[in-house]
């Protein structure tokens, strides 16, 4: 693929990792924080001179694609600061889970769930905006290097706009996810079952012990 500008928003371990990713193969990264002298954002911009780091709005106004790696409670609230105008027209994958790590067992629960989800949140909040939601069903090693795990596993993705999925599924084919593997769920109501997943991709680690994992869809 054409080397393109993306804006990460979002300068956590997730961000940083997909931003890592993305820089080494060649893409134009701005990593947008709420604090761009964070030692996490200036941190990461120091390690990868190639990319650099902004407030939330710069890298959205810098993005072709925009990737939301926000905390999910926090996410909207990204979003608005980092601009409507800056985001319209752009494809949003949106790879945040909305836990709630503020109440319950520690393992946060879900924010939203049943007959919404962070994604179409989003969508309703910016209508001009071609969300896109994937990557949140494994961990951030995970997303950027699929080949940690033997053999195929699957990786979901849902939006309404067909032209922004294909966007989205040739940059994660860069990040080395067969196009085969990727299960189109369709619109991005789909995306409620996605962050569902959470809670048992949480029980599976606790089980496994291990965040380096995923699951493999069978069909007939």
């Amino acid at each position: 693929m054409v080397p393109m500008k993306i804006g990460m928003l979002g300068s956590g371990r997730v961000g940083r990792t997909i931003a890592s990713r993305l820089v080494e193969l060649g893409h134009d990264v701005v990593v947008g924080a709420r604090d761009p002298d964070s030692p996490r954002a200036a941190g990461w911009a120091a390690e990868h001179p190639a990319g650099r780091a902004g407030a939330f709005r710069d890298a959205a106004s810098h993005g072709e694609v925009v990737v939301n790696a926000t905390a999910g409670t926090a996410s909207l609230a990204a979003l608005a600061v980092a601009g409507s105008d800056s985001l319209a027209g752009k494809v949003l994958v949106d790879v945040a889970n909305p836990l709630d790590f503020t109440r319950g067992s520690g393992r946060g629960p879900l924010a939203v769930t049943n007959d919404d989800s962070l994604a179409e949140q989003i969508q309703r909040a910016y209508p001009a905006v071609r969300v896109v939601k994937a990557l949140n069903t494994v961990t951030a090693d995970v997303m950027v290097r699929p080949e940690l795990l033997p053999g195929p596993h699957t990786l979901f993705m849902a939006g309404d706009e067909p032209a922004a999925k294909q966007v989205v599924v040739g940059l994660l084919g860069e990040l080395g996810w067969p196009a085969g593997d990727i299960l189109d769920l369709g619109g991005i109501q789909a995306a409620r079952g996605m962050e569902m997943y959470l809670p048992l991709w949480l029980s599976m680690m606790g089980a496994l012990g291990t965040t380096i994992f995923n699951v493999h869809l069978v069909r007939s």
